[in-house]
Formats: structure tokens, C-alpha cells, sequence
């Protein structure tokens, strides 16, 4: 039989040899059938498990089973969220069952045991790292724009609530992943002084300048940034942070030995970012020059020179 993994539906068309077939399991319910015959090393004599099917086998099954926890949120008014657990296949279990089946040791069936995986925050942390405010920056738009608008929304969705542990890093790039039309992102394309912005998700390097001054605002450690090849209107100059997918990307590291949180928002022409952790963190605060109020999009921005003006 060439099928690695056979469905269920085999039983009804073949009767269950017991020396030859394993009955996969999950809560009572069958779900996949293992042959023995496929899983042995084409040799002559004692017949011995061939280790990357099964590993195939474990990996299908895994994939299957799997369900990803749940972090503790904080709602849009404020309240928390509670945490949901998930769950993962029992490899080791696996395996030693199916190799207990193979060698005629064991049942031939096979009920899949799962672990429990937890989330990397619950509610008792989100408590306490909302508890002081360590950064904050807000920067202005066009909401006249809708694509771009959108896309500032859907960024900033992204990044609010993420938990960054002490001494781990922070990508953009990975934390918001590749922004493509399947995830909702919408052409903005605007050009200003013969400069194209990015396309797809255009805008989004506003929510990367404003979390890069937040952060910047509460000492973190800012491992990777880099500026546009001109000046942009929502930021002072020098104060942005340019990301794409196949390229920057804005990178930073929590240095503290708290748990900091990143909060985002954006709306009615604004976004901010506020930086978060415990009320016992002492922190290291950085001078960071603001943005004027409600800076137009499609303008120069103050004290710029209109030739050097560019949006994305």
C-alpha cells in the first residue's frame, strides 16, 4: 500500500488486520490507519522500522492535533482577557506505542495522548506589566487616505498587546509578518517629489517610526534601524525607522529584567504606541523630540525642504 497516511475511511472498504494495520485514535474517534508493511526497511530478515517514515507519520499527526495557545489580551475598553491553553502531540509516547505495535509488543491501537502547551502570558503577568507607562509616541496621518489609513490599522493591530520577556529581541518584520493582500493589506501607493512609497501595506513604516520612538523614549536597546533616503512627514528627521519585508527591517531587545508590553492603536487620523512594565522597573528614559499636531500627509512637513519630502 502506498499511502503513508491512510484515512479512515479504509476500514469500511478492508477488513483490520491486527499483525499489519495500526488504528490511530483521537477521543475515541479513528482518524488515520498505519501499515505496518509501509514503515519497514526493504531488507531480508528481522524486519526494523524505517525511522524517517515514521517521522513523517509523527510529524502528520502532530500537525493535525496541534492547537496554539491563547494569550491573555487586553480588550479595546480595558479588561483582560483570560489566557486559553493549547495543545501538542506526545511524541515520545507516540513513537514508543507505534514501536511497540511494530515489534508485536503492543495494541494495534493506538490512542494519541497530547500535552498541554501554555501560553507565553497570562493574566497575572498582563496585570502587572500594564502597570506603568515607560514610553510613548504618537505621530498623525491623512485619514482621508483609506488604503493607507487601513493599513496603519491593520499594522498596529499586529504589535498591540506583544509581550517582549527580559532579554529577548523584537522584529517588526516577524512580529507583523509579510503584508500581502491575503492578510488584508491595500495598495497605498503615494508619490511625493518622485519617490515611491512601498505598495502593498504602504504606511506601515509609520507604525514602525512610532514604535521605534517609543522605544527609543523608554531606553530599550535598539539593535537595528534604518532611515528612508529622505526625510518623512510624520517623524523629525532621523527619527524613522523603514521596513519591508525582503529588506529593513526595525529590530530591538529587551535589556531590563522585566517584561515590558507593547500597546498600539491607531484612529481619526492618529496612532500611538506607549511602552508598559512592572511599577518596579527602573528604566533608562531617552529624550525624543515629538511631531506637531495633526502633521498633513501630502505636505512638507515644517522646517523641510519640499525637495527632500517623501511618504510611506
Amino acid at each position: 500500500m502506498g499511502s503513508v497516511f491512510t484515512l479512515a475511511l479504509f476500514l469500511f472498504v478492508a477488513p483490520l488486520e491486527p499483525l499489519e494495520l495500526l488504528q490511530i485514535e483521537l477521543q475515541d474517534q479513528v482518524f488515520a490507519i498505519m501499515d505496518r508493511e509501509d514503515y519497514t526497511l526493504p531488507f531480508s530478515g528481522v524486519p526494523l522500522v524505517d525511522p524517517d517514515r515514521l517521522e513523517q507519520l509523527i510529524e502528520q499527526v502532530a500537525q493535525q492535533v496541534y492547537q496554539p495557545p491563547i494569550n491573555a489580551q487586553i480588550s479595546p475598553g480595558g479588561a483582560i482577557l483570560p489566557e486559553k491553553m493549547g495543545r501538542a502531540l506526545d511524541r515520545r509516547h507516540f513513537a514508543r506505542e507505534v514501536y511497540d505495535f511494530f515489534y508485536g509488543k503492543g495494541s494495534n491501537k493506538l490512542e494519541v495522548r497530547l500535552q498541554a502547551v501554555h501560553p507565553k502570558v497570562d493574566r497575572t503577568l498582563l496585570e502587572q506589566v500594564r502597570k506603568k507607562t515607560i514610553g510613548f509616541y504618537i505621530t498623525y496621518y491623512n485619514s482621508g487616505n483609506k488604503n493607507r489609513s487601513h493599513n496603519i490599522k491593520l499594522a498596529s493591530t499586529a504589535i498591540n498587546n506583544y509581550i517582549v520577556l527580559p532579554g529577548e529581541v523584537f522584529s517588526f518584520n516577524k512580529v507583523v509578518g509579510k503584508r500581502t493582500r491575503a492578510k488584508g493589506y491595500l495598495d497605498a501607493p503615494i508619490i511625493v517629489r518622485g519617490e515611491l512609497s512601498e505598495g502593498i501595506g504602504g504606511g506601515i513604516c509609520q507604525v514602525s517610526s512610532t514604535l521605534y520612538n517609543a522605544v527609543d523614549k523608554a531606553g530599550l536597546h535598539i539593535i537595528e534601524r534604518y532611515s528612508h533616503s529622505r526625510n518623512v512627514a510624520y517623524v523629525p528627521p532621523g527619527r524613522d525607522a523603514t521596513v519591508s519585508w525582503y529588506g529593513p527591517d526595525f529590530v530591538f531587545q529587551n535589556k531590563y529584567a522585566y517584561p515590558i508590553l507593547v500597546r498600539a492603536g491607531s484612529g481619526g487620523g492618529s496612532m500611538y504606541v506607549s511602552i508598559h512594565s512592572f511599577p518596579e522597573i527602573e528604566y533608562e528614559p531617552r529624550h525624543v523630540p515629538s511631531v506637531r499636531n495633526q502633521t498633513p500627509e501630502e505636505g512638507p512637513a515644517p522646517i523641510l525642504d519640499e525637495s527632500s519630502l517623501t511618504i510611506d
